[in-house]
């Protein structure tokens, strides 16, 4: 028989949630935010606003994965890091 160690907070955690929110209702509205002067996409913009998003939702919803890989890709500091390299990314290529 295995004993499992009690679940971490699962609370809602609204600074993460609220930008996964908004980047997700922003690109729906407006995806010429990741696109480079010339109109054209920018995958890795649109990468890293994508894990910036997810990981925004996932965590703030309460969920925190047991592995600690995933764990990490999808916790607050990830969503922090991923949005401000969107950001990095976005303000380099509009140069």
């Amino acid at each position: 028989m295995t004993t499992r160690s009690a679940p971490r907070d699962t609370a809602l955690f609204w600074p993460a949630l609220l930008v996964g929110l908004a980047l997700m209702i922003g690109l729906t509205a407006d995806p010429r935010l990741l696109t480079d002067a010339g109109g054209h996409a920018d995958h890795l913009a649109a990468t890293l606003a994508g894990w910036a998003m997810a990981a925004g939702i996932v965590r703030g919803v309460g969920f925190v994965p047991q592995h600690r890989v995933p764990r990490w890709l999808l916790s607050g500091w990830a969503c922090a890091l991923a949005g401000a390299l969107t950001v990095l990314r976005l303000a380099i290529i509009g140069a």
